[in-house]
């Protein structure tokens, strides 16, 4: 499979962000003040956005890092692989994260009067989280016990920065029979009912992203391509369908106890038909462009939506203080400065600190790359024998 971008990918992740970002919307912006919003919650739900995130992740991360690390020759090729993939993640995420960490704790700091971004004491704790790459335990510990902080979402980035650091190891270690460690790790969780730290350290979607990826170099992949969702409406009318029982599954609404498994195995399945980047999910036009441009800041409007909305909350509070009109009237209004915000700072985010901060990263592995090229000459040259 080429390993060129993959614009249906893309769409799916802008799926999944905007399902978080309604999700969240709920109870971090309008507390019960949006009607339509307190009617949809019980019927759908739609944090399911971050399962099909895993699922992305898993396979796009491990179609070019598996056959990487498993054609080196010796074990030196593999940690110098393995080294190259772990600088381009750190430069990838790390830059923003903390960017958005400190935006954050400055806001509690400074622009807190009602209280929005939550105590001081509980957004150093989550930073420290956030920094350290622990956050999804800590969310597991504080939830429903005590207050987390503004940080929350990092939860989600955390497990995945576990992964990334672990999984050039699975390789190593399980070798060709990868697959089936993979295999055994999504039916352990499969039929399982999750409790907050089982929730905070899912991986049936990233191993099933995973166990994708592994598949796709095979021929049967090629052969059970779904072209019958050639015809556009075929395949929107299955996104459609599978966003439905999606949000049925988040809600309880289906398969209580054995939803979590279930959600990531649709995910695998919606990531499956856009692999292979057909245009299956989503015929083309400009929805789908638009959805492209939001899978591809996906990463930022993550990072930034939650304190976008606590900053309108603070701004609205302080209105109300000073005698002005009750924002909250206005629903819509709200609704789209929030938007408004975020596509604005996502956007910045992207182009002037994950852009270059990702550029930045690729130059550090082609310097070291070239470096070490140039040793492994001279070493070979010097240990050629003198002419007489």
């Amino acid at each position: 499979m080429s390993l060129k971008r993959l614009m249906d990918i893309e769409v799916l992740r802008g799926i999944a962000v905007l399902g978080v970002v309604l999700h969240h919307m709920r109870d971090n912006l309008f507390l019960g003040t949006a009607s339509w919003l307190e009617a949809l919650d019980p019927r759908a739900q739609f944090w399911w956005g971050v399962d099909l995130f895993f699922a992305i992740s898993g396979f796009v991360i491990a179609r070019s890092l598996i056959p990487t690390l498993q054609g080196c020759t010796t074990r030196q090729a593999f940690w110098q692989q393995a080294r190259s993939f772990w600088i381009r993640r750190v430069f990838r995420l790390l830059p923003a994260a903390w960017l958005w960490l400190a935006v954050i704790l400055l806001a509690a700091l400074l622009f807190n009067r009602s209280g929005a971004f939550g105590s001081l004491h509980a957004n150093v704790q989550a930073t420290l989280a956030g920094l350290l790459h622990y956050a999804n335990f800590r969310f597991a510990d504080a939830l429903f016990n005590y207050e987390y902080g503004a940080s929350f979402v990092y939860w989600s980035l955390a497990l995945e920065e576990q992964f990334y650091l672990l999984f050039p190891l699975l390789i190593l270690l399980f070798r060709q029979r990868l697959a089936w460690a993979l295999a055994v790790l999504v039916l352990a969780q499969l039929f399982i009912e999750r409790g907050s730290l089982l929730m905070a350290v899912r991986t049936d979607a990233l191993a099933l992203g995973v166990l994708l990826a592994i598949w796709s170099a095979k021929p049967s992949y090629q052969r059970l391509e779904p072209t019958f969702l050639r015809r556009g409406w075929l395949g929107l009318a299955l996104l459609v369908l599978a966003s439905g029982v999606l949000g049925l599954l988040a809600a309880k609404r289906l398969l209580p106890e054995y939803r979590i498994g279930a959600i990531a195995v649709i995910c695998g399945v919606l990531v499956w038909v856009a692999s292979y980047n057909r245009d299956y999910l989503f015929p083309r036009g400009k929805l789908k462009d638009l959805l492209t441009w939001v899978g591809s800041r996906s990463y930022g409007i993550y990072l930034i939506h939650v304190p976008v909305y606590f900053f309108l909350r603070e701004v609205c509070f302080r209105l109300q203080e000073a005698g002005g009109p009750n924002p909250y009237a206005y629903p819509w209004l709200l609704l789209g400065l929030a938007l408004g915000l975020i596509v604005v700072l996502s956007e910045l985010s992207y182009r002037l600190v994950e852009l270059p901060m990702r550029n930045r990263g690729s130059r550090l592995v082609k310097r070291l790359e070239s470096r070490r090229q140039g040793e492994e000459n001279a070493a070979a040259i010097a240990r050629q024998p003198m002419p007489e």
